[in-house]
């Protein structure tokens, strides 16, 4: 072969060679290309396949708590699983903006959603520690975080944060974002966003907030328990002195300004504390909510819960129950642990729950003495016993024999069952109102035998007795299990003119956006003849005048009550009542064990109710009973009820029946009902 032809043959063989070296490089770089192109394209679907839809941040709805106001629209309570108060950024001052974002996102208003620079920064601080150990989020990959994603450390995660971010940043503004931001942010005790946070810090709106405090809350987001000012104050007011010397970097403030922020006195309000002044109402509250409407309506969607609780009164009833419930201890120098005690007080003519006391401590038991616990009302329960009997046809002046009886009784060792008087004694014939009023047993027993037991259970249940009663002539005595409540309400049928009333508690419930949920009006039934009510209201009134209950005489106005003592001094109770409210006082052991020796209703119970109402209507006009039509008065012998004209002879002013009085009165002594009710 020729030379030249040698030569064309290498030299063009090295040309195909080099081609194909240069076509096998390119086509691994395509191959490389559309692998990285193929992998990024899978990691990218991956990470954006569940993500969620942007559109609902137009309609930010975010957990806001439900508040819980009193009946003068005070703050009582909250419910919350964020606490949270929404406000708009934009009626904030502009230097909360500035503070939060030289602080957070120096380059907020320039970047797209994300910061390469911090991005890269963070990158390699990762990778040098091995690690995530820095973020270099920028507040809309926040917001991004706080609305859409788990807090969980991956760069997965990472990657769905960046891409969310570049989304949020081309469909909202920047005011829109930061207005997300600052009502989403968490800045520590429990507090979301700025407005709460404001409130609990400082105990005002983020719409008053000044640049020192701006400037310290702006402080919190990287570590909120660490730059906490209720707990580390030099440590928050470094992270302060951060933020402000940012701002003047970036020019939103001057050096002025910013040692005159740094020097400025910040008053922080007290550190919240967990007890809480109605927590028993509140627990009644949260139930009945959350069992009508559900949690998630309760937590989140800021419901604002109108209560019928008078504050005052009800911090005055937490008073009252532990100062009672101090003295007892005292007298008694216990050595088995803390005495309970519960009150409720309502409004006799609607039924309105104006406090409520279900314990001593609810931190340590939220059981609710008030309305949960059953315990024997012992002569407390005898008030229905009476009403019963008055509306069988019975007086005041009716005459039972006070003396022994023995009842047959199954239950008992020897089948028999003997009624005993507290004082051991009896006092032969006597009349119903001194039965009543001096708590006589055998005598309530007899009028039991005489009505009827089954009679006076349906009676006790109509006047608003819900738990079972024994249908035995033990119900005379109080032996069945009833709740405060309950007793509260029946008693309420006596003050109310024979008319009952439902409790209730709450007033109304709005939500977020002004829909009325429910809207609760006081109702009221006539179940007794009001003249049957008056007739047992009158007796009790001497109750208090001269018989068990007399300690609370002191109160100055009129006032109808009655005590209630369990075997071996294990419940203590009084209850009473004023033309306005219904008071009633428990005190026990949870365990029933004595309260001690002389621990009587009107010893232990009857003081808390004392210091309670005297408190609560110290500056309220004295009013007295009404008397309805069809009563009428006549002046009897009050050891024997015989009507009697001789007025120095101790004789009363009895009530009874019009056209069922007895046969010699005197004149109706309405005439002087003046001087009769002072």
């Amino acid at each position: 072969m020729p030379l030249r032809r040698l030569k064309f043959y290498q030299e063009t063989d090295g040309e195909v060679k080099k081609l194909s070296k240069l076509f096998i490089f390119f086509m691994g770089l395509v191959v490389a290309i559309l692998s990285v192109s193929v992998i990024g394209t899978i990691i990218y679907y991956a990470a954006t396949m569940d993500l969620p839809s942007i559109d609902a941040l137009k309609d930010y709805r975010p957990s806001i708590a439900s508040s819980v106001y009193d009946d003068n629209n005070e703050l009582i309570d909250e419910f919350f699983l964020e606490d949270r108060k929404i406000v708009n950024a934009n009626e904030v001052p502009k230097v909360v903006h500035y503070a939060f974002v030289a602080s957070e996102d120096s380059r907020f208003y320039q970047h797209k959603g994300m910061d390469f620079q911090s991005i890269f920064r963070a990158m390699f601080k990762n990778i040098e520690a091995g690690y995530i150990v820095q973020g270099g989020s920028t507040i809309t990959q926040q917001v991004a975080k706080m609305m859409y994603l788990s807090p969980e450390k991956k760069y997965i995660r990472k990657l769905k944060e960046v891409i969310l971010a570049y989304k949020i940043d081309k469909y909202l503004s920047k005011d829109e974002i930061l207005n997300l931001y600052l009502n989403q942010i968490y800045l520590g005790h429990g507090t979301y966003g700025i407005e709460s946070a404001s409130l609990v810090y400082f105990g005002k709106s983020a719409k008053e907030l000044t640049l020192p405090e701006a400037a310290l809350l702006a402080g919190l987001p990287k570590a909120p328990s660490t730059y906490s000012p209720f707990l580390y104050w030099d440590k928050a007011k470094q992270r302060q002195a951060y933020v402000l010397t940012r701002m003047v970097e970036d020019g939103y403030i001057s050096k002025e300004e910013m040692d005159k922020a740094a020097a400025a006195q910040i008053k922080l309000t007290e550190m919240r504390s967990k007890d809480k002044i109605a927590a028993y109402f509140v627990e009644n509250v949260r139930r009945y909510v959350q069992e009508k409407y559900g949690g998630d309506v309760l937590y989140k969607e800021g419901l604002s819960i109108y209560t019928t609780l008078n504050l005052a009164a009800q911090k005055e009833a937490r008073d009252a129950v532990e100062t009672g419930l101090t003295e007892l201890e005292e007298r008694q120098k216990y050595e088995r642990g803390l005495v309970q005690g519960a009150l409720i007080c309502m409004d006799v003519k609607t039924g309105a729950i104006r406090a409520m006391v279900g314990g001593r401590d609810f931190n340590k038991s939220e059981f609710n003495r008030a309305t949960q616990s059953r315990r024997q009302p012992g002569s407390a329960f005898k008030p229905l016993i009476y009403t019963a009997a008055f509306d069988k046809g019975l007086n005041p002046s009716s005459v039972f024999v006070d003396s022994p009886i023995v009842v047959e009784d199954p239950t008992s060792e020897d089948g028999l069952w003997k009624p005993r008087n507290f004082d051991e004694k009896f006092l032969g014939p006597t009349t119903m109102r001194t039965a009543l009023v001096q708590s006589r047993n055998v005598v309530t027993v007899k009028i039991l035998q005489e009505i009827g037991v089954d009679y006076a259970a349906s009676y006790a249940a109509n006047m608003g007795i819900s738990s079972p009663v024994a249908r035995t002539l033990s119900l005379a005595l109080g032996v069945s299990g009833v709740t405060l409540e309950e007793l509260v309400r029946a008693y309420g049928v006596l003050a109310n003119g024979g008319k009952k009333v439902t409790p209730y508690f709450i007033k109304k419930i709005v939500d977020r956006t002004g829909n009325v949920f429910e809207e609760n009006k006081p109702q009221s039934e006539q179940v007794i003849d009001p003249r049957i009510a008056f007739m047992t209201s009158y007796i009790m009134r001497d109750v208090v005048e001269s018989g068990t209950g007399r300690r609370v005489k002191s109160i100055g106005r009129p006032v109808a009550g009655k005590t209630g003592t369990t075997n071996d001094y294990r419940d203590a109770w009084f209850i009473g009542f004023t033309p306005s409210l219904i008071t009633g006082v428990w005190v026990g052991f949870d365990q029933e064990i004595s309260l001690g020796k002389q621990e009587v209703g009107g010893r232990a119970a009857a003081p808390i109710w004392l210091y309670f109402m005297e408190r609560v209507l110290k500056n309220a006009p004295v009013q007295t009973f009404p008397t309805p039509e069809g009563i009428v008065f006549v002046r009897v012998d009050p050891k024997t009820g015989i009507p009697s004209s001789d007025a120095e002879s101790g004789t009363i002013y009895e009530c009874f029946l019009e056209n069922a009085q007895p046969s010699e009165k005197s004149r109706d002594p309405r005439e002087e009902k003046e001087d009769l009710f002072r």
